[in-house]
């Protein structure tokens, strides 16, 4: 199974199995220990199923020579910098490095409304972390990265990933890219051969600029604030009425315009929550999910009620193509 370089051969053979799985990971897990030696290795552990995979081979490639550093850079759900810290450095026993970097982050992004830009500055200031991370560390001359190709595919032509597009040209690690010729599907399949937990495997994709992508235009806190407790609202729903496990990708957004509304007799000016959910295998295309009505009115009437600044609830009905999965 030949995957060097950035394009997927044309008879590479789709991972669909557990045996294809486990011959993947044992070429990735030699492919590791040639490029790395005795050297130490840098991972952005996100806590999603790319980076939890490519953290599974390094750690049976490298042991504790991976370095995994999980990153607060304010745009995270609710709750998932402190699950992340407890799923990895207590039950998975890795060499975690937490770095609160909110405010360093939000300063970056301040007033910055164009999409691509936005993804640009996340993922530079994401290398520029992992830079000063390494400083603390003695010979550190890798970082990895759970890039997978549909990054590679969306990069030359629909937009950039912090991943890909948007590394700095003076970027002073060789990059270590287990997963980059594997489509989603084939990640979770690899995913549950190296043991990892189904909560883990099956954890909804997570763009890598995380919730700046869904707080549309110029960042605020105030709008990240409504993105994340609306998100919260939308999947507590969703894991209530059987919905969890059945829908592939469901989240919240928040535009940088607000609209007309009435609450207790007096006219509000507030912001519309936008919810999006698709079915995929592959990334590349999605269905919009049918969500029965009543569950869409009962989850626009806590996300009214329960946030502050929100007075209207819409559904994206666009499959991709035309649309794509984000807005941004």
């Amino acid at each position: 199974m030949n995957t060097n370089g950035n394009k997927r051969p044309d008879d590479m053979q789709r991972i669909t199995t557990p045996e294809l799985a486990n011959a993947f990971i044992e070429e990735k897990v030699a492919e590791i220990k040639a490029q790395v030696g005795d050297g130490k290795v840098l991972l952005a552990l996100s806590g999603g199923v790319d980076s939890s995979v490519v953290a599974a081979l390094l750690i049976r490639a490298i042991g504790k020579n991976l370095v995994c550093v999980h990153v607060n850079h304010g745009l995270l759900r609710k709750g998932e910098p402190e699950q992340v810290v407890e799923v990895f450095r207590n039950q998975m026993d890795a060499n975690l490095v937490y770095v609160d970097a909110v405010d360093r982050f939000l300063s970056k992004l301040e007033g910055v409304a164009e999409p691509e830009q936005k993804r640009k500055i996340i993922g530079a200031e994401f290398i520029r972390v992992f830079e000063e991370e390494a400083r603390k560390q003695e010979g550190v001359d890798f970082l990895a990265q759970g890039t997978i190709y549909p990054d590679i595919l969306e990069s030359g032509t629909v937009k950039a990933h912090h991943n890909v597009g948007g590394l700095p040209e003076d970027l002073k690690f060789e990059l270590v890219e287990p997963v980059k010729l594997l489509f989603k599907d084939e990640v979770r399949v690899v995913g549950k051969a190296l043991g990892l937990p189904d909560s883990m495997v099956y954890r909804q994709p997570f763009p890598g600029p995380g919730l700046g992508v869904r707080c549309l235009g110029a960042i605020t806190r105030d709008r990240l604030e409504m993105v994340r407790e609306s998100d919260a609202i939308l999947r507590e729903e969703f894991a209530a009425n059987g919905f969890e496990g059945k829908v592939w990708q469901y989240f919240t957004i928040v535009p940088d315009f607000k609209s007309v509304g009435v609450r207790d007799g007096k006219r509000t000016f507030e912001r519309p929550v936008i919810i999006r959910a698709v079915n995929t295998t592959d990334a590349m295309t999605a269905e919009v999910e049918e969500v029965p009505y009543p569950l869409l009115k009962r989850i626009a009437a806590r996300i009214t009620a329960e946030v502050p600044g929100v007075n209207r609830v819409v559904y994206d009905l666009t499959a991709k193509p035309p649309g794509t999965i984000e807005w941004e």
